[in-house]
């Protein structure tokens, strides 16, 4: 089966030593997205909320090209730097999934990355 990559400038432009996504056996992988500025490639946000909220407007840019969206998003990782974030990312995330959300599961982010808060991976059907 084929695999397509998938890149939108809409959202932050990714390290050299991975895709934004890849389009495959029905599905779309978006590697984990960090807040940042699709023009400058800063972070975006100072907050949890604010750095939350970049994520998933990426993750939405990415998913668009690949003909996809949000609402066929079934699984999420969310990675923190800082568990006390967690109540304010969730906070965030209902605003984008007030209902039916898809699965989802959190961890620790490994390295620290100065000014960020919080990178997010996705599946979502293609």
């Amino acid at each position: 089966m084929a695999r397509q990559i998938i890149f939108s400038a809409k959202a932050g432009k990714p390290p050299a030593t991975y895709s934004q996504a890849v389009k495959a056996a029905g599905l779309v992988f978006v590697s984990g997205t960090a807040p940042t500025d699709p023009a400058t490639g800063a972070i975006t946000g100072t907050t949890i909320q604010e750095q939350t909220r970049q994520c998933l407007t990426n993750i939405q840019a990415i998913l668009e090209a690949a003909g996809s969206s949000l609402e066929k998003l079934v699984s999420a990782t969310v990675v923190l730097a800082e568990e006390e974030d967690f109540a304010g990312m969730n906070e965030e995330w209902l605003r984008w999934f007030p209902s039916d959300p898809p699965a989802r599961q959190g961890a620790k982010l490994p390295v620290r990355i100065p000014g960020l808060k919080v990178s997010i991976a996705a599946i979502a059907e293609a």
